[in-house]
């Protein structure tokens, strides 16, 4: 069977990619990053699925109908009511997808803020969205390791332009690649993300919310819109292109306070019962109210700086997350109640009271901000915290190309580009004004899943009447539908780790080289110059720059597999650690 192009090499496009080879179809992912997964491994919350089997066995009376009038209440009555049904009547099955073909843990589920039922998954370690992803990103490059004929995968290609024929479909891609313009033949899958990082000259961002313009965002800088752009270049239609969703809490650095990129508190952090206290030591809102709502109250009540507060309980709950936000300097512990009184410059006596308003509130099942779902436990001054300073971030755009059911492209009069299809944030409609934590990945799956299906069936389609108009000269329409990059040489093999160089280092060696110009790390024993991975690191560049020159073995281990250095960064290996 020829072959589809998906553009983008997050969740989305994985997702996608793995559909189209269960149905047949050859693939050909462009990514115009480095190193793939995009914001997709960003996600710490975890997956929505309604009437999953962890969901069964832990008696949670969930379904399809309650999921869909949850989101539909979030979206404010803007999403589609049929998109919303694709969503939230396959998240049960995109679940068990990824738990049944990817082997993947997703046996812990907790509520969010906007869901009346516990239904966001994940596992016992790890960020799920990194596992969820890099699960599908190995599986796939494996592929085309092994079978180069059905999957080809090239990194740093930027897709800029969509290609159409005599009659409007979408026929292929053109895209730049090791500083050539090739051309990419085949029926075209969009999941090249948002736009909540589109700081370039035709923001999107700007032109449909410029109040946000200045906000920092916890997106990477490839979330320009690339898709959007391109698609409604041929006349795709867009819907919703001022629904930016900011969200509540982002997570300050102490040391870098104004950085344009922040990295993301977990919503999960609130739902196992963190609390939000401004400058005064005061509760000013429901913590697990809507995204929106939150952010929309942090603004209103304007005393900063607002932190996100973990007792014991919440903290042993999520204590991977918490140990991890501690390592990179974002979160501080403190060991009892009155010394987090005395960093936050207020009384012990003050931060007492409100840790025992909200205990009366819990147990008269009666708050004050109307919070109707409470973690057990009592806060307690003699109780240990890890806090981190919170701020709203650009975080989401859930306008995007307009779509239908089967994630193909419209145009302004509603009817399908033939040969377009979109799949994740680059897709509009399907969240309305807010969407729910846990959504994001979900959406990246299910629609991914969906748009592999009709891109599939379109290429079936389309190859059997050409054929028959052809009158069975297959091999032409072959050479038309196939990819004619510059190179169609397979992926090289992961090099292994047993081939790293044998030169030894000492730490103080390492040390020297702590600036970004000039980077080493310790890893595992290896000694690792990392300033060309700098930018194709997915984590983003701060991530690594914080141990330059010292041994990130911990936090490393506590994010990756230790396969990950072999597979994706096989040449910064230049020796091991002297002993």
């Amino acid at each position: 069977m020829a072959q589809v192009i998906v553009v983008g090499g997050g969740l989305a496009g994985l997702s996608a990619a793995h559909t189209l080879l269960e149905r047949g179809a050859n693939v050909l992912l462009l990514d115009k990053q480095g190193f793939m997964g995009g914001n997709s491994t960003k996600a710490t919350s975890g997956i929505n699925g309604a009437g999953t089997q962890t969901q069964v066995e832990n008696g949670i009376p969930d379904n399809a109908k309650i999921f869909f009038e949850d989101t539909k209440k979030s979206a404010r009555d803007l999403a589609r009511d049929d998109l919303i049904r694709v969503l939230t009547g396959r998240s049960g099955d995109a679940v068990n997808w990824l738990q049944d073909k990817f082997g993947l843990d997703l046996s812990k589920v907790a509520r969010l803020g906007g869901h009346s039922q516990p239904r966001t998954h994940r596992g016992n370690a790890q960020f799920p969205g990194m596992v969820i992803t890099y699960a599908q990103m190995e599986r796939l490059e494996d592929l085309s390791v092994s079978d180069p004929e059905r999957v080809k995968i090239y990194k740093k290609s930027r897709v800029t332009k969509l290609v159409k024929d005599e009659s409007g479909g979408v026929i292929g891609a053109e895209y730049e690649r090791n500083g050539k313009i090739e051309t990419a033949y085949g029926p075209v899958i969009l999941a090249t993300g948002g736009y909540a990082a589109d700081f370039t000259s035709d923001s999107l961002l700007k032109k449909h919310r410029p109040e946000y313009y200045a906000l920092p965002t916890t997106n990477g800088d490839h979330c320009t819109g690339d898709g959007q752009k391109m698609a409604m270049a041929i006349g795709a239609s867009a819907i919703d292109l001022e629904k930016v969703q900011v969200h509540p809490t982002g997570l300050v650095d102490p040391n870098e306070p104004d950085a344009k990129v922040k990295f993301l508190a977990a919503e999960a952090l609130r739902g196992v019962g963190g609390l939000l206290l401004d400058n005064e030591g005061q509760r000013f809102v429901d913590e697990l109210q809507h995204r929106d709502f939150v952010t929309g109250k942090i603004w209103e009540n304007g005393k900063y700086p607002v932190r996100l507060i973990l007792n014991g309980q919440a903290s042993s709950e999520i204590e991977w997350h918490c140990k991890h936000y501690v390592g990179r300097g974002l979160m501080k512990r403190f060991e009892s109640g009155e010394a987090l009184a005395k960093d936050m410059g207020l009384k012990p006596e003050v931060l007492k009271k409100t840790f025992d308003t909200y205990n009366a509130g819990v147990k008269a099942k009666k708050d004050p901000f109307g919070k109707k779902f409470f973690s057990s436990g009592e806060w307690s001054m003699n109780d240990y915290f890890n806090v981190a300073v919170m701020t709203p971030v650009l975080h989401y755009t859930m306008g995007g190309l307009e779509i239908d059911p089967e994630s193909r492209v419209v145009d302004s009069k509603g009817k399908p580009i033939p040969g377009l299809f979109a799949s994740g944030e680059v897709a509009g409609g399907v969240h309305g004004a807010n969407r729910l934590g846990g959504s994001s990945l979900l959406g990246c799956v299910v629609f991914g899943r969906v748009s592999g299906d009709s891109a599939a069936a379109y290429l079936l389609q389309t190859t059997a009447a050409a054929v028959e108009k052809a009158g069975g000269r297959l091999g032409s329409l072959a050479g038309h539908l196939e990819s004619k990059p510059a190179s169609s040489q397979p992926a090289p093999k992961p090099a292994s780790s047993s081939s790293a160089p044998s030169k030894e280092f000492t730490s103080a060696d390492v040390a020297k080289h702590n600036k970004k110009e000039d980077i080493w790390v310790i890893v595992n024993g290896q000694v690792l110059d990392v300033t060309n991975f700098l930018p194709d690191h997915p984590g983003g560049e701060k991530a690594i720059i914080l141990y330059a020159g010292r041994d990130a073995t911990e936090e490393f281990n506590m994010l990756h597999d230790p396969k990950v250095i072999p597979r994706y960064a096989p040449d910064a290996v230049i020796g091991t650690l002297k002993k």
